[in-house]
């Protein structure tokens, strides 16, 4: 079952259903078949907002001593890796006194890594899908709470590899999760709360350099540039904003932030999210930096009427002029204002679309008001 949401541009969009709801109506489910014999189908279940989306069970078994019913999820319109995932959750009493229990099956992962919500050894079901479960249980158990519920996701652990749990330290599959219990399309606050995620376990580890890259060829740069593990690395992507106010109250020393020509030209204009939707890199303005720190006028008007950024910074390296240095510097600057405490140094790094070193701005204390005067771009090897 989904609903239609509506996307700021008027496109619209189906929402879906995030893995806590759906483990939370399958334990609903069996927990009723455990108790009276019978599965509920369809089986309604409550979110934390106060709706009440119902699901038809895909599978249902009952044991002597258990039940299990499966539900298959609907990301709705988002392009969600576990969307059409099998979740089944199997239901048995526990101790006395013991409450509810949760047990990570097939294709759930176990938190191997500290600083996650989930203490290390816990199977990684997230506090607020616990909450639905526990709540869907009492619903047909009223006051008898002592049961185990063990969470299962069919290929769940080829479905993690897609994911970000190995760097988390999330070994075994998929997490359960959700705060809402609705997938809403293309959600920035997810990837916003994975990135924040990402900070958590990098303090907890006690690492003291972390790096945030806007896609996958500047990540592997800055891994092989500064020798980081994987846990250091975030994936940042657009939202360079969420990771850096997440860093100023949750300060890590060294904080590196490494991506191409475009992106990091938005950074240097001020833009906090660099997705192509809130804007695009203001040409006029990067043709205006280039005059400020040496191009000729004629290079400047090249770059005014070039294709994109990446041909504006081709155009240059062409005439032997090196926009990198003042846009790392700019970039810089934005970030830091962001930051601004003498606890954390950060960096910039520009690559360009092969991973190439195209120029930084080096580690500076973020209270700072620049890691240097850029003044004229370095001349580069003219070509003959």
């Amino acid at each position: 079952m989904s609903e239609a949401g509506t996307e700021p541009d008027g496109k619209n969009l189906r929402r879906g259903w995030t893995t806590g709801t759906c483990a939370a109506a399958s334990a609903k489910a069996a927990c009723a078949a455990l108790l009276t014999g019978s599965f509920p189908d369809p089986v309604e279940v409550g979110l934390p907002g106060g709706q009440r989306p119902a699901f038809a069970l895909a599978e249902e078994k009952l044991g002597a001593d258990f039940a299990r019913a499966a539900i298959v999820k609907d990301a709705g319109d988002d392009p969600d890796v576990t969307h059409g995932a099998l979740i089944s959750s199997t239901v048995r009493r526990g101790r006395p006194g013991s409450g509810i229990t949760f047990k990570a099956g097939a294709g759930v992962g176990t938190v191997t890594r500290p600083g996650l919500p989930l203490g290390v050894g816990e199977p990684s079901i997230n506090p607020v899908p616990r909450q639905m479960i526990a709540a869907a249980i009492s619903e047909v158990a009223g006051g008898e709470t002592d049961f185990e519920v063990e969470v299962s996701v069919a290929d769940g652990e080829r479905i993690a590899e897609k994911t970000l749990n190995g760097r988390l330290g999330i070994l075994g599959g998929i997490s359960i999760l959700g705060t809402t219990g609705i997938v809403i399309p293309f959600s920035c606050a997810a990837w916003i709360h994975s990135i924040w995620r990402g900070i958590d376990v990098s303090r907890a580890e006690g690492l003291t350099h972390v790096a945030g890259s806007t896609g996958m060829t500047s990540e592997k740069a800055v891994q092989q540039r500064h020798k980081l593990p994987d846990v250091a690395l975030l994936d940042m992507g657009d939202f360079v904003g969420g990771m850096l106010k997440y860093l100023k109250t949750h300060p890590v020393p060294r904080v590196t932030i490494a991506g191409g020509v475009a992106k990091m030209t938005k950074l240097a204009q001020g833009m906090l999210d660099l997705h192509s939707k809130r804007g695009l890199a203001d040409l006029d303005g990067l043709a205006k930096v280039a005059t400020e720190t040496g191009a000729s006028a004629e290079l400047a008007e090249r770059i005014r009427g070039a294709n994109t950024v990446s041909h504006a910074f081709q155009m240059a390296a062409e005439d032997g002029f090196a926009l990198g240095p003042a846009i790392a510097a700019l970039a810089w600057q934005t970030a830091a204002k962001v930051l601004d405490t003498p606890d954390m140094a950060l960096e910039i790094l520009i690559f360009d679309r092969q991973g190439k070193f195209v120029a930084e701005a080096p580690f500076t204390p973020s209270d700072h008001a620049a890691p240097s005067d850029p003044g004229p771009s370095p001349p580069l090897n003219r070509r003959t």
